[in-house]
């Protein structure tokens, strides 16, 4: 039986009917699962990115609604309205990245329990896109994915990268593996002019107003040890041989949070993959001004579409 959790209809601005459940990893954390209403086409399986939660893809679903999907969200731990890490809530913080892969087992469970309609598609974006490809090798059940700004590699700036290995190795012996990462701090407001995520005012305004009214859902720069575990899960990641698996990566030009040559060369020997680089757009693709925004999802209904037929389970 899944316990029923908050959802925030208030500032989701999703399809109606909407529920959330509040899910227990094999570790006891709880996370937060979202579903809203089935379409005649499928579930799309919302990965979420570093910081994110539910609320944040409510138009996002409305889009997918609108074109006969329904579609899940998930606070991963550590965010949203999930367990967070006890010496410090507004700090993103694993010790390793399997942690996330307890958390997917936890989702599975409950897609299996829902019986949410199939076939299932995953649609990854930044951390959900390394939580996702991770997913896919452990078998996760879809008939297509989309990728979007995945986090296969991580954008540091030259001095980061010159230092990174240095203030790593010593964070743990220092005492410092629980202290934000260099040029990170807590959550606060952020500028339209300086953000890195969208050209548009009113999906910037939407994001931010977000935080703004439930502020429980804010989340601060990432630990130490967190950014350690990512950058040995893309290292992993990217060891690995590709998948035969149909996989649309998308990835803006202006993309400055994820490393973009991590997602071309991961992209470049998928068998049944696919790159499309959107000239002008920045991290949040399926947030940017609406020429982008209606293009990028279009283009993911399109992909899901075409592969609705492969054979895949969705239990």
């Amino acid at each position: 039986m899944l316990e029923p959790a908050p959802y925030l209809a208030d500032i989701a601005e999703g399809p109606s009917g909407a529920q959330a459940y509040w899910l227990r990893a094999a570790d006891g954390t709880r996370i937060r699962l979202g579903v809203w209403p089935q379409g005649d086409k499928g579930t799309v399986l919302m990965f979420p990115g570093r910081t994110e939660y539910i609320e944040k893809y409510g138009r996002v679903a409305a889009e997918f609604a609108a074109r006969g999907y329904g579609m899940i969200a998930v606070d991963w731990r550590g965010q949203g309205l999930a367990d967070r890490p006890a010496h410090r809530r507004d700090m993103g913080h694993v010790m390793s990245f399997d942690e996330y892969r307890e958390d997917v087992a936890a989702l599975r469970e409950a897609l299996r329990v829902l019986n949410l309609r199939g076939p299932h598609f995953l649609l990854g974006h930044s951390m959900g896109g390394a939580i996702g490809l991770r997913a896919l090798y452990d078998g996760l059940p879809v008939a297509a994915t989309v990728f979007s700004a995945p986090m296969w590699g991580i954008r540091m700036t030259g001095f980061l990268k010159a230092i990174s290995g240095i203030v790593m190795g010593l964070s743990k012996p220092l005492g410092l593996d629980k202290t934000f990462a260099p040029t990170t701090g807590p959550a606060a407001p952020m500028a339209f002019e300086d953000n890195p995520l969208t050209h548009d005012r009113d999906q910037f305004a939407y994001m931010e107003g977000q935080t703004a009214r439930h502020p429980e859902l804010a989340l601060g720069g990432p630990s130490i040890t967190w950014v350690h575990a990512a950058v040995e899960e893309c290292a992993t990641l990217v060891a690995l041989d590709p998948l035969d698996m149909p996989a649309l990566t998308m990835i803006g030009s202006e993309e400055s949070i994820v490393e973009p040559s991590a997602v071309h060369a991961r992209m470049e020997n998928w068998p049944g993959g696919r790159l499309e680089v959107i000239e002008g757009a920045r991290h949040e693709l399926l947030m940017e001004v609406d020429a982008l925004r209606n293009a990028c999802i279009e283009a993911i209904a399109t992909w899901f579409d075409s592969h609705s037929a492969r054979d895949a389970a969705t239990g």
